[in-house]
């Protein structure tokens, strides 16, 4: 078969893959063989979705489900061939591509994204640092850095709390949320307010300015004052320490 043939081939297939019930099949394929091609592409797709977002897989019916699965496979044009990055692509496609249905729930991209950064975070090959030799004696002087498996998330909805038994129908306001992977490689989540959110951003882009400098540039955004916002940083940025949001070294 000539390399133009075979492409021809391959396409057909995929296309039949794809879209089984629209496509015609490949010519020359025995209908008993494209049926397991078929199910084995089909299968192996949606169980790595499935897993991939548990809780919203959870919110649908079977048929409803399967259905999302399906224009997923017949919209989407996936940049990667791993299958390991099939949640990634799968987001993509429902954050820009997917044309929301009557029984896909107001919130869906949002919690999609939130289990897709928990899977991220899961099976991230990014490492924390050392555990310092010895604890550091004064925060307030201390340099700190945001861990490289911590992301800070705001959300309209309470992703973390949405459910079979809890599916909010509108925005509740802004929900912030600092997700990470600690020491026990363990991920999870702690919410948090829009302050402690800016606090962590700020740590995020620090280029060596102390704890205190940050907690003064964060009351300045405030319009707070600088003592207030000092007291109540300082225990939180410890806070964030001590579950490996954030590390602090000696300035």
């Amino acid at each position: 078969m000539g390399g133009s043939s075979l492409k021809a081939s391959q396409m057909a297939m995929a296309r039949f893959l794809r879209a089984p019930d629209t496509a015609p099949p490949p010519a020359g394929v025995e209908a008993r063989r494209l049926k397991i091609y078929q199910d084995l592409v089909y299968n192996n797709i949606e169980g790595f979705i499935s897993s991939g977002f548990p809780v919203l897989r959870s919110l649908y019916t079977d048929s409803d489900w399967h259905a999302l699965v399906r224009a997923f496979m017949q919209q989407h044009r996936c940049r990667s061939p791993y299958f390991l990055e099939i949640s990634q692509e799968f987001l993509q496609f429902l954050m820009q591509d997917f044309q929301p249905r009557d029984c896909d729930p107001p919130f869906m991209t949002e919690l999609a994204h939130y289990e897709w950064v928990e899977l991220a975070l899961d099976v991230s090959q990014e490492t924390l640092p050392a555990p310092a030799p010895a604890p550091v004696t004064d925060i307030a002087a201390a340099i700190p850095a945001l861990s490289p498996l911590a992301w800070v998330l705001a959300y309209r909805f309470p992703v973390h709390h949405i459910g079979a038994g809890r599916r909010p129908e509108t925005a509740a306001g802004p929900t912030y949320l600092a997700v990470y992977r600690d020491r026990n490689d363990r991920v999870r989540f702690m919410e948090i307010n829009a302050a402690s959110a800016r606090l962590l951003e700020l740590v995020r882009d620090n280029d060596g300015a102390t704890v205190l400098q940050l907690l003064d540039t964060l009351a300045a955004e405030l319009g707070m004052d600088s003592d207030a916002v000092r007291s109540f940083g300082l225990a939180q940025v410890e806070q964030f320490a001590g579950e490996s949001v954030l590390f602090v070294t000696e300035g």
